[in-house]
């Protein structure tokens, strides 16, 4: 039981980092990564962006940062 409620609270830290984070960069004008790769298609009255290459991105430095916090 205490295994799992410090896996709850490191979890609660992560999401709050990301949260504080996302918060921060988008109030200073960074906004979303637009990265080569990402897809993004403006029409007339229609626009859709996919950022797959920035999820690429995100997911291994996600990887290697927790990676590093386990060993």
């Amino acid at each position: 039981m205490e295994a799992m409620a410090r896996l709850l609270i490191w979890g609660g830290f992560i999401i709050l980092a990301v949260g504080l984070m996302t918060y921060a960069f988008s109030r200073w004008g960074g906004g979303t990564f637009k990265v080569p790769g990402d897809i993004y298609v403006k029409k007339e009255n229609f626009t859709f962006y996919f950022p797959i290459v920035s999820c690429i991105i995100l997911s291994l430095i996600i990887t290697v940062i927790l990676n590093l916090f386990r060993r």
